[in-house]
């Protein structure tokens, strides 16, 4: 009876396992993520700055590319401190609203950036592919509502895929094995039938994963034609390399993402710990890495930004 009353009691909160299971990492990794998030938050910072104070970037690509860095501030922010905080915290507690909170914000950062990418990817096919009509397709009554629809398709996923799954009966374990509130680690802790939220789930990724891939591979191919037939070697390269760094990112970007969830699942037992721990570790590859090599791949690859930082380096100096 007692056991019974025990298992059917309501969870309040939440254990984020992180990495406690390997003590040895977490000091390494605490310094390693630390470093990492406050490259992200200079380096994408950075980009906004540079994208709104100079007046040659006031374009649709870098007005996207604006966002596209908030969004990755947004995104490291909902769930870095708390993966720092476990790394020092051996098995974090976590209350349930605030596991709610990190999951929805988590989960629209991700959905949105997702869209996002494919809108930057027609912008780009609209400048190879139709570069006439490149200033009234992309004028600011269209780009603005693409980025704003972006957000709002993002923000209504996570708000439906975040309620569904914390109106679930959570009545026995509690320990999430991840740094996060990642959804479907926090949906195996569920006492009920999760049915309904994995059809949920599916038709979210079809519309906020698949769709856009395909999307941009489309884009992208009509972009590689387009480009192979300009007849000069200079004019092939010119046109590349206004796309480079976006396909840059969208490969990095979703090839974590096939990577993270495209491979086969150990049946061993042992090689199952192991592959916990490095889901783990891909998973803060995707949550940390990826925006933070954002802004460093645009950096390097887009000769327009180079020249706004230097110019707001510049201007920095005239002050001092």
């Amino acid at each position: 009876m007692g056991s019974s009353n025990r298992t059917s009691s309501p969870v309040s909160s939440f254990i984020l396992l992180g990495l406690s299971a390997h003590p040895k990492l977490e000091k390494t990794f605490f310094v390693l993520i630390l470093l990492m998030y406050l490259v992200i938050l200079l380096g994408n910072g950075v980009l906004i700055l540079v994208s709104i104070l100079d007046s040659h970037l006031h374009t649709p690509m870098y007005f996207f590319l604006g966002n596209l860095s908030f969004l990755d501030i947004c995104y490291t922010t909902s769930s870095v401190p708390l993966i720092l905080d476990s790394f020092l915290t051996p098995r974090k507690t976590i209350s349930f609203s605030g596991c709610a909170v990190q999951m929805f914000l988590s989960f629209a950062m991700g959905a949105t950036e997702c869209v996002l990418l494919s809108m930057m990817a027609f912008d780009r096919y609209v400048a190879i592919c139709n570069p006439l009509r490149y200033p009234v397709v992309m004028s600011k009554a269209a780009y603005v509502p693409m980025a704003v629809s972006s957000w709002a398709g993002g923000i209504a996923a996570s708000t439906v895929q975040t309620s569904l799954a914390m109106k679930l009966p959570f009545c026995g374990d509690n320990v999430i094995n991840h740094f996060t509130c990642e959804i479907l680690a926090v949906l195996k802790l569920a006492c009920a039938d999760i049915s309904i939220n994995i059809i949920s789930m599916g038709v979210t990724n079809i519309i906020f994963l698949g769709a856009p891939v395909l999307f941009i591979s489309f884009s992208y191919i009509f972009i590689l034609v387009t480009i192979l037939r300009i007849p000069s070697a200079e004019g092939r390269k010119k046109a590349f390399s206004t796309c480079s760094a976006h396909l840059t990112v969208v490969i990095v970007f979703y090839g974590t993402i096939l990577f993270m969830y495209g491979k086969p699942k150990s049946k061993d037992p042992l090689g199952a710990d192991k592959q916990d721990l490095a889901d783990k570790l891909i998973s803060l590859f995707y949550g940390v890495v990826t925006p933070m090599l954002n802004p460093i791949i645009y950096s390097l690859r887009n000769k327009d930004v180079r020249a706004a930082v230097r110019n707001l380096v510049v201007l920095k100096k005239s002050f001092t």
